[in-house]
């Protein structure tokens, strides 16, 4: 069984940051997308970034890229997400995921792409 556990959520001011940590173990994780996702209230769970299992590639949302940094420690087996300059517009529950099929070179950033989820972290921006 795979498990995901996310933490680092806070409350933090306008143009602050945070890391927010996802520990992962269970079933293998390699060769496969590992992804943050985000969901605010009233709105649809929505892709922020994404990370191949040997940290090699990666992508964004266009409104995090400059902002967000994804990284994962192998060792560690736990993937990261360093938010820095936060607007209030980033508040929502921050949950990580591993993608349904191993990476074939595209990346994807579709919800019912990923198949394991973690329970979340709330993120709070203040203005």
């Amino acid at each position: 069984q795979v498990q995901l556990v996310e933490s680092g959520g806070g409350l933090v001011q306008a143009g602050g940051s945070l890391r927010l940590s996802c520990a992962a173990s269970g079933r293998t994780f390699t060769g496969y997308i590992m992804g943050w996702f985000r969901q605010a209230p009233g709105k649809e769970r929505e892709f922020v970034a994404a990370i191949t299992w040997n940290g090699g590639s990666t992508y964004y949302k266009d409104s995090v890229r400059g902002r967000f940094t994804i990284s994962k420690d192998n060792a560690e087996n736990t993937m990261y997400l360093q938010m820095n300059s936060l607007k209030p517009e980033d508040t929502a529950v921050f949950y990580c995921a591993r993608s349904s099929r191993p990476y074939a070179g595209v990346f994807t950033t579709q919800r019912g792409q990923y198949n394991y989820w973690g329970q979340g972290t709330q993120v709070t921006v203040s203005s």
